[in-house]
């Protein structure tokens, strides 16, 4: 058996090797603003979980896109709690005023929700996170803003759990433990399950689930890890760390521009973008008669079976609908991890699956089946496009801001170093008091000093005079540079006007594209139902050209058909034409000679009553010719006449053997019921014959002859029977004729009926009756009559009287 795949790992591959194939495209969507989903399926012990998480010093897929994803946004992150998720499955933006109060309120709680990035790692996991290979998406949005959150949740017999969930402690409450028993020392609260809503566009997602904010690779799978010690495992004799539910592990990016200055992110939701990567490690596929699972197990492997048994029943229906056009509704509903996934089958985001195949021989039925399903996947097409927001800024704002701020303090270094704005106001007032003369000492010594009070007055007069002077050059100063704000508010107010009329031209140029761009799409729409129209036409035409097509070649062989069969039937008439025409023939020559036979018979007869005739004229009166009695006429023996000489040049009568003409035939024996015996001594026998009273097409199917007996009354009163003969013959439809041929006549007839000479005793005999006295029985029988068979012939005639 032989299954097709786009990839096929052997058994010596490397991670790195199947995470740059499988996983790394699915990451650069991720940051591009694209949905993905990652499978692992297989049969329980295939490996499913080692590829997903990996092992110590080589780590599986999860750990390298999580460091893939850092590795790409870790320079452009923000801040935590900038980007707010609520509870739709939404994303908000905060200010950074408000992000920072955030910040303080969460690191102010006495437990924190989120792991700090600056903890040790542990190193149970230290090792499968240490990737060395600091793969990175090359085009990433510079002007953008980024932060991710990662949750964790599994589905077990067809229930979803949060595994990042702090069950709080309730001491009213009972406790339970893995045993559904209640402990005492309250060291578990058995999880509450979670639902699934569906957002504004139409999004599954998993409502109260904890969604954590990180900021490294390490941060990330520490949560993971986290989870993972919550999952649902179990031993069985097919795999000593069975996967008894379905992990979900969700990596969400949030991603925001940055306003026109750089500085801070836009604050517009439209301008948000949320993107998610599911990275799902499926529970393996298991016969239960293999693992010997019974109570809770049991149960467990009966709902992985039916979450996969719906998972494939989905594939398969959408398979369907996009090969064969139909519009089956797909069984979404009947398990939580199709309804989970449902939007990424619709089409929101690509779809990767790891089949993880197991080479022992004991799993070579569940392996086939795995791969015959995972080979049907490859013809589903869940994947189109996503129309990002468009914010309308100058790309490039970050690196001009900090090329900007790089070069405000180095002029700043050169002046002496960075200062703030209030040192600036301090450095003007000590420039302005360095310009006043100094004040003299004002510390009198004596009562009578005249001398230092005068000085302190002239000093103070100067200072007032300097005072007014940089007042007046201040209120000059002023002035001047009120009229130039007045000049620049006009030109700014002139450009701004021209700025706008500018704008109101290309607002209407726009506008007027719009229209055309309307118009253009009204045409398009127009032109596209058209060409559908058309299209449609054609395929119409084309069906009605093949149906005819279809017709035309139908008919063609119909009438070849016809045709052969015209000359078959020509070629047979004209056979049947040559023989009836060569028996007529030879039946007219046999007629003719039969005829030129009767014709001497009947001239030898005449010439025998002439002779008769003579001898009689010929003989004296008074003796009478004396016929011999019957006695002696029997007393001697017969002699028959030889036969006159036959005509010269008469063609010679044909004799018929009946007996030899049906020796190797079967004959069919048809006689009617309402036929009379006749108890003649003379009876028709056919050897051989299928006697019937009703002729069948079983009973001609089995002969090559037929035979009728007829009975009718003659004009005499005599019952006269013929056996009409034909031959059978099988037809073109399957079924049997009779063609007929000879037809004998078998004929009683009464001895009162025949006439005698007169009696001797009358001496007188009328003259007229010297004809007649060789009309009787003797004189009649004198001449053989034979009456030879056949449809509608004459009889012929054969002499064998004896000459007088």
């Amino acid at each position: 058996t032989q299954y097709s795949f786009k990839e096929v790992f052997g058994t010596r591959v490397v991670q790195k090797e199947l995470f740059d194939v499988v996983a790394k495209p699915l990451v650069e969507d991720l940051i591009h603003g694209k949905n993905g989903l990652l499978f692992t399926y297989g049969v329980t012990g295939s490996g499913k979980t080692h590829t997903m998480t990996g092992s110590p010093g080589d780590g599986g897929l999860l750990p390298r896109c999580l460091d893939m994803i850092f590795n790409s946004i870790g320079p452009f992150q923000a801040k935590r709690f900038v980007f707010k998720l609520d509870d739709k499955n939404g994303v908000d933006v905060q200010c950074e005023v408000d992000a920072l109060l955030e910040r303080q309120k969460r690191e102010a709680m006495p437990v924190p929700k989120t792991p700090s990035g600056k903890q040790q790692i542990d190193p149970e996991i230290a090792d499968m996170i240490n990737v060395q290979d600091h793969c990175k998406v090359e085009e990433v949005d510079e002007d953008n803003v980024y932060s991710v959150f990662v949750s964790y949740v599994e589905i077990y017999n067809n229930y979803i759990y949060d595994l990042l969930e702090e069950a709080p402690f309730e001491p009213i409450k009972p406790k339970w433990n893995n045993c559904n028993t209640p402990v005492r020392n309250g060291d578990f609260i058995p999880p509450q399950s979670k639902m699934l809503r569906e957002d504004q566009n139409h999004n599954m997602y998993v409502t109260g689930c904890t969604e954590v904010e990180v900021k490294s690779t390490g941060e990330a799978f520490e949560v993971f890890w986290r989870g993972q010690k919550k999952r649902r495992i179990a031993n069985t004799q097919l795999n000593r760390e069975s996967s008894r539910s379905h992990s979900v592990f969700i990596i969400k990016l949030a991603q925001a521009p940055l306003d026109a200055d750089g500085d801070n992110v836009l604050q517009e939701k439209e301008q948000i973008t949320l993107s998610q990567l599911s990275l799902v490690d499926l529970a393996g596929s298991e016969r239960t008669n293999r693992t010997k699972a019974e109570g809770n197990r049991l149960r467990e492997a009966g709902n992985i079976n039916q979450s996969l048994m719906t998972l494939r029943t989905c594939i398969e229906v959408l398979r369907e609908n996009q090969m064969y056009g139909t519009n089956k509704m797909v069984p979404y509903r009947d398990s939580k991890l199709t309804h989970l996934f449902k939007n990424y089958f619709d089409g929101e985001g690509k779809v990767r699956m790891i089949v993880c195949v197991n080479p022992k021989a004991e799993d070579y039925e569940e392996s086939l089946q795995v791969m015959r399903f995972a080979e049907m996947t490859q013809e589903v097409e869940v994947a189109r496009p996503v129309d990002r927001p468009l914010c309308g800024l100058t790309p490039g704002r970050r690196f001009r801001n900090q090329a900007f701020q790089e070069e405000l303090s180095r002029k700043l270094e050169m002046r002496g170093g960075p200062i703030t704005a209030e040192t600036e106001e301090q450095s003007v007032s000590e420039m302005v008091l360095q310009n006043f003369p100094p004040l003299p000492s004002c510390e009198l010594l004596d009562i009578n000093d005249d001398q230092t009070l005068p000085k302190l007055i002239e000093v103070l007069e100067k200072r007032h005079k300097l005072r007014q002077m940089l007042s007046e050059e201040f209120a000059k100063t002023v002035l001047a540079f009120k009229t130039m704000l007045q000049e620049f508010d006009s030109s700014v107010v002139s450009k701004e006007n021209y700025i706008k009329g500018r704008l109101s031209e290309k607002e209407k140029t726009i506008a007027g594209q719009k229209m055309e761009l309307e118009r253009q799409e009204k045409k398009i729409k127009t032109l596209e139902y058209k060409i559908e129209i058309l299209e449609k036409t054609a395929t119409i035409y084309e069906e009605d050209k093949r149906n005819l097509q279809q017709e035309l070649e139908s008919k063609s062989q119909k009438l070849q058909r016809q045709a052969s069969d015209k000359r078959r039937l020509e070629a047979r008439f004209q056979g049947m034409v040559a023989e009836t025409t060569m028996k007529w023939e030879k039946e007219c020559e046999r007629r003719v000679a039969a005829k030129q036979l009767e014709m001497q018979n009947k001239l030898w007869v005449k010439d025998e009553k002439l002779k008769q005739l003579k001898a009689i004229v010929t003989e004296p009166k008074n003796e009478k010719p004396e016929r011999p009695s019957r006695e002696r006429d029997r007393e001697k023996p017969a002699q028959r006449s030889v036969s006159p000489p036959p005509v010269p040049n008469a063609p010679p009568v044909r004799l018929r053997h009946r007996r030899s003409r049906s020796a190797g035939d079967r004959w069919v024996d048809h006689k009617p019921p309402s036929n009379l015996p006749t108890e003649t001594v003379m009876q028709p026998h056919v050897p051989r014959a299928i006697t019937v009273a009703a002729a069948s097409e079983k009973a001609l199917a089995k002969c090559d002859k037929y035979m009728l007996t007829h009975q009718e009354l003659a004009s005499d009163g005599e019952i006269e029977t013929k056996l009409i003969k034909g031959d059978v013959f099988k037809t073109r439809g399957g079924g049997q004729a009779v063609q007929f041929t000879d037809i004998e006549t078998l004929k009683q007839e009464s001895p009162t009926g025949r006439k005698r000479r007169s009696s001797p005793s009358n001496p007188d005999p009328p003259e007229g009756a010297a004809d007649s006295e060789w009309t009787d029985v003797e004189t009649r029988c004198s001449v053989a009559v034979e009456m030879r068979a056949g449809s509608a012939l004459g009889p012929g005639y054969q002499h064998h009287a004896q000459p007088k």
